[in-house]
């Protein structure tokens, strides 16, 4: 594949994107998650190159399906994978695999597949929602690659992963979403010095806040915490393209970035948690994000009424 030549590679939250050149007809590319989001436009855009996309889906009929065979070319193909059942993913790999001969290879991965149903204290999260967590988000991300790694080392081809802010900062009420990314991140920069003597790079995205699907559940004191939720993700961003070019750079560029941050309000983020005391960054957060205050059956208001009665 000829790419045109990129500025060295660094970690910078403004460095540009570099142009990618234009796919060899054939170049074969797998995305996870692609019902909605991240992982729909990323697939439409990259059908839209030129690029043969294997693109999986949760479920083959729902509307995100649906919406690929209308706007995707013939050379889309959609496979039906649940991350956390493992017969789906070996049912995905064996399929790209039976499609491919050793000398094809495989140019791309896109790990965009992720979870996440709880926005509430770590305490009050079940125990099985931190585990459905590792599944999906951590993982169905490491079986992924693992069995396709000699498609990729054959083309040396590049690993894109979605991952999120909320894996390197404390947000408020992410435990679960963010312990898993954090896992994800740690993840494919292992992956990233392991390959590197094969020719396959890896990048991570880190988007900042966009239009997710993302919902909570509980009595009164999560229900504060969802509307709060829901007043941060009316600010969010509905315009996906960022991701989309930084997702497509990393699959493209010469020498792709180790982690891209698309989205306002990132650099200011990182500079408060690398730089500032502790105590500054985690009143950012709960002001830009989420601020927990404490339960009303907690409250010594309410134990005062209490005793009064």
């Amino acid at each position: 594949m000829t790419v045109p030549k990129q500025p060295s590679q660094d970690q910078s939250l403004l460095r540009p994107l570099g142009r990618p050149a234009e796919p060899p007809c054939g170049l074969l590319l797998a995305l996870a998650g692609c019902d909605s989001g991240f992982g729909q436009a990323t697939a439409r855009h990259l059908d839209a190159m030129g690029f043969q996309v294997f693109a999986s889906v949760l479920d083959p009929q729902g509307p995100g399906a649906k919406e690929l065979r209308r706007s995707c070319s013939p050379r889309l193909t959609l496979l039906q994978m649940d991350l956390t059942k493992p017969e789906d993913i070996q049912h995905a790999l064996l399929h790209i695999l039976q499609a491919h001969t050793n000398s094809t290879g495989l140019w791309g991965l896109v790990n965009n597949a992720g979870f996440n149903d709880t926005i509430a204290d770590a305490e009050l999260s079940p125990l099985g929602k931190f585990r459905t967590c590792m599944e999906v988000n951590f993982f169905g991300s490491l079986q992924l690659p693992k069995g396709l790694l000699p498609l990729l080392r054959s083309a040396g081809g590049r690993i894109v992963t979605v991952s999120s802010p909320a894996g390197d900062l404390p947000f408020p009420c992410l435990a679960a979403y963010g312990a898993s990314k954090a896992a994800l991140s740690l993840l494919m920069d292992t992956f990233r010095s392991e390959l590197q003597p094969w020719g396959v790079k890896v990048s991570l995205v880190l988007p900042g806040y966009y239009k997710t699907a993302l919902r909570s559940d509980g009595e009164a004191y999560v229900e504060e915490i969802n509307r709060q939720f829901i007043q941060f993700m009316k600010v969010a961003v509905e315009d996906l393209s960022a991701v989309v070019n930084s997702i497509t750079d990393g699959l493209l560029a010469a020498n792709p970035a180790v982690r891209y941050y698309p989205g306002q309000g990132l650099g200011l983020m990182y500079f408060i948690h690398r730089y500032l005391p502790y105590f500054v960054r985690d009143l950012f957060l709960k002001g830009f994000f989420i601020n927990p205050k404490l339960p009303r059956a907690l409250r010594r208001e309410h134990h005062d009424d209490a005793k009064k009665a």
